[in-house]
This record gives structure tokens, C-alpha cells and sequence, in this order.
């Protein structure tokens, strides 16, 4: 979904496929035989497919994209937050989501663990609109998809969490025009075998 956002916002036209995961075509599995997904092809035949690579790989596409980028301070900050997301939250995000198959702790624990990065966001939100201030840049499109599935595990106790800005930050992206757009739903891809 951050990919697809990245995508959006910089305005590249490309040909969407969707498909089920537990359906994958051939033809995806030949271009990345890890099976996860986004994967974009490119028509040298380069294949991409790690989400973060491919909203770099937008972001480099045009000169107007730099605004989503900001400047070198704001650059070192997203990558900040994106490794944080990725590396700290996402593993407690998918334990959370998942916690029958991870045993070792309860979803509780999960969730307290993942929390520790939803409070660093909230402190920042408190003081500003956006986590780097006053305009959207990647932070927001890199981090927002998973703080939204955190929220959807368990929406009764989100909405009910200490993290307000958190979700009127998460309500605005989520009521956005650029999310609209891209949760359209596409045929099913389903590639000649």
C-alpha cells in the first residue's frame, strides 16, 4: 500500500495488477521468486519488490517529487522513522496481528511493545500536523499503512487508546483523496501460465 501511495503522489502511470496471495501467477513468481508482494517491473525487465525500494525508486522518477523528500535534515528523519517503523514496530505489528502463531507472548504484550513507537509519534503529533511539521512528506506515506493495520486489530480499543493526534493523523490520511484512489479494487490478475 505505501508503494502504491509513494506511486500516487508522484503521479506515475503504471500498469496495476492485482492478484491473491494464496493464488500467485507464475508469471510473478518467475519476476520474484519470494512471492511477496508489491513487485514492480520495470520495462528494462529490472524487478523491484520491496515496498520501500519501490517509493524510492518514484521518488526518483521527477525533479517535482523533492517536496515528499524535504530537505538533507528532513531526509535523515525519514529515514529515521522508516527504519524505526520497519525494524521495531512492524515485527510487534505483525506479532499483534498474528499472535496465535507467535505463542512465546500474549497479544497484550505484543500490542505494549509495538505501543512504544505509537507514543514517539504522538509526542511528535502533539506539537505538529505532520511528523516532520507542517506538510506531508514520505514519513507519512512510509509509516501511515501500518500504524492503520495496528489500528484494525483491535478498532474498539484504538479508538479508545491515549493516542488522539495518532488518530486524527491516521483519520485524515486514511479520508484523503490519495487513499481513496489508490484502495480502488482491479480486476483479478491472472497472468497466461
Amino acid at each position: 500500500m505505501r508503494a502504491r501511495l509513494v506511486i500516487h503522489y508522484c503521479d506515475i502511470k503504471l500498469e496495476q495488477r492485482d492478484i491473491l496471495l494464496k493464488n500467485k501467477p507464475l508469471a510473478m513468481l518467475q519476476a520474484s521468486p519470494k512471492g511477496t508482494v508489491p513487485v514492480l517491473v520495470l520495462p528494462d525487465g529490472e524487478v523491484i519488490d520491496e515496498s520501500r525500494d519501490i517509493m524510492l525508486w518514484a521518488l526518483a522518477q521527477g525533479a517535482d517529487n523533492h517536496a515528499l523528500l524535504g530537505n538533507q535534515q528532513q531526509q535523515d528523519a525519514i529515514s529515521k522513522l522508516l527504519n524505526q517503523c520497519d525494524y521495531d514496530f512492524k515485527p510487534y505489528l505483525d506479532k499483534y496481528k498474528y499472535w496465535v502463531g507467535h505463542p512465546e507472548s500474549s497479544q497484550l504484550d505484543y500490542r505494549r511493545s509495538a505501543e512504544v513507537f505509537l507514543q514517539q509519534l504522538e509526542l511528535v503529533l502533539e506539537q505538529q500536523r505532520f511528523l516532520l511539521g507542517d506538510a506531508l512528506t514520505l514519513a507519512e506515506l512510509g509509516i501511515f499503512p501500518f500504524i492503520r493495520q495496528f489500528a484494525n486489530v483491535d478498532i474498539k480499543w484504538f479508538e479508545q487508546s491515549p493516542y488522539p493526534c495518532l488518530r486524527n493523523w491516521l483519520n485524515n490520511l486514511i479520508n484523503s483523496d490519495a487513499f481513496t484512489v489508490i484502495m480502488q479494487k482491479y480486476p483479478l490478475w491472472t497472468a497466461p501460465e
